[in-house]
């Protein structure tokens, strides 16, 4: 606590993500497929909140792709674009197309500063081994790692697999995706709270940093409530298109925009993004 009796915040990590593995421009004009819209979006993100940005990129018939060379020339466009003010996260998400052993080449392909990995594709039943190797590569590459977890069960199998030594020692930061298996997939704040439950079960767990993404109109709604409770969010046009007030969305920055009002609003601080790094490698 400050004087006054307010909460002393830590700073709220917003992310970006701006495109996801399947919208195109007929979703929505504004988005950003090749690299230099890609970096347009960062730039634009990092001046209204953003501290980093979930990075998808396409081939060439926009259709979703790991190759390690459009991931290089996406980067090196936002790179240009805002120098180090926002961490580059690359997704590696499946998308019923890649396959664990494939998902885990292109990281060490491409080496990243920070990945996100979905432990139910990462580690499939059976797949406990080389997961294990491929993460201890990973925390002593110093590429940061989020953990996607889609249902509180995924909380318990993230907890499971800590306790085991297939998820190392080292950074970890969790993202909650809410809402992914409601009916049209229209996330409220509630659903936050059994992810929450889940992993206050698990002690070591529960001491880690953690964010939520959120699909529809209520993803502003979402990360206040994650803001009030301590935690970070992920924003932008690959779970959502829309503002608080229902209206479209004219491009990411104005999502992004409105997740930072939010927080304002309770009087958490936004990171930057040496916070983020701080907060992402356990130093915060």
């Amino acid at each position: 606590m400050v004087a006054g009796g307010a909460v002393d915040w830590a700073p709220m990590l917003l992310t970006v993500a701006p495109n996801g593995a399947r919208k195109t421009q007929a979703d929505h004009p504004a988005v950003p497929i090749s690299p230099a819209e890609i970096a347009a979006t960062a730039a634009a993100a990092t001046e209204a909140g953003a501290a980093m940005i979930h990075l998808h990129v396409r081939d060439a018939a926009q259709k979703h792709s790991l190759d390690v060379g459009a991931y290089r020339e996406a980067m090196s466009a936002v790179r240009a674009a805002v120098g180090d003010r926002m961490v580059i996260q690359v997704t590696s998400e499946a998308v019923g197309i890649y396959s664990a052993e494939e998902q885990m080449a292109m990281v060490r392909a491409l080496e990243p500063e920070a990945v996100s990995l979905a432990i139910r594709e990462l580690v499939p039943d059976g797949g406990e081994e080389a997961a294990g190797e491929f993460l201890a590569w990973l925390v002593g590459a110093g590429i940061l790692p989020q953990y996607i977890l889609y249902a509180p069960e995924d909380v318990e199998r993230f907890a499971r697999l800590q306790v085991s030594g297939v998820v190392p020692p080292g950074p970890a930061f969790l993202l909650f995706v809410l809402g992914r298996y409601t009916p049209g997939q229209r996330s409220v704040p509630n659903d936050l709270l059994p992810f929450l439950s889940a992993i206050e079960a698990w002690p070591e767990a529960a001491k880690l940093p953690w964010a939520i993404c959120a699909f529809g109109p209520k993803e502003t709604a979402c990360v206040t409530a994650a803001a009030t409770l301590g935690g970070h969010a992920r924003v932008g046009f690959e779970n959502n298109l829309y503002l608080p007030s229902g209206a479209l969305a004219r491009d990411n920055a104005e999502l992004v925009a409105a997740g930072a009002a939010a927080a304002r609003a309770i009087g958490r601080p936004l990171a930057d993004a040496a916070a983020a790094r701080r907060l992402m490698a356990g130093k915060a």
